[in-house]
């Protein structure tokens, strides 16, 4: 199968994410299949089959210890398309994130969607919009409430 039809098919199957993030953020399902269920394991799948079909065929030069061994590494279309599954996982985990953690603690849906948009586009960007909007609404910066142990 060519990496072009691998990344498409990947772009496709996170769609359903997004959207049931976008329209349906309360329904019952929706966080399980986006954030731990169907969605994330084929991505997964994809992802672990990709690295290992390519492994040992890393170019002269690839790695991750400069731009150019980052360029090189990812001049193989396997490699390159296992980079972007691992954005579009990572993305719509936080997008998943972005959700649950809006319900539990009070944000409103409508100021979520465009952090929403801009995590599937810009990912950080989208993130960084998120922890504002949830710093103003809440009041409190901190993203993790501090919990005591009795």
């Amino acid at each position: 199968m060519s990496a072009d039809l691998i990344l498409s098919l990947c772009n496709i199957i996170v769609l359903p994410g997004w959207l049931l993030l976008a329209f349906l953020p309360r329904w019952k399902w929706t966080l399980g299949i986006v954030c731990t269920g169907v969605i994330p394991f084929i991505l997964g799948l994809v992802y672990v089959g990709l690295f290992i079909s390519q492994f040992g065929s890393t170019p002269e030069g690839g790695g991750f210890g400069s731009l150019n061994g980052i360029a090189t590494l990812f001049s193989n279309p396997y490699v390159l398309a296992a980079g972007w599954i691992h954005y579009l996982a990572f993305d719509l985990f936080v997008g998943s994130w972005e959700v649950f953690d809006s319900q539990k603690v009070g944000v409103s849906h409508w100021l979520v969607l465009p952090c929403l948009i801009l995590t599937l586009m810009l990912g950080p960007t989208g993130l960084a919009l998120y922890l504002i909007i949830r710093a103003i609404v809440t009041r409190k910066p901190e993203i993790f409430e501090s919990q005591t142990a009795y």
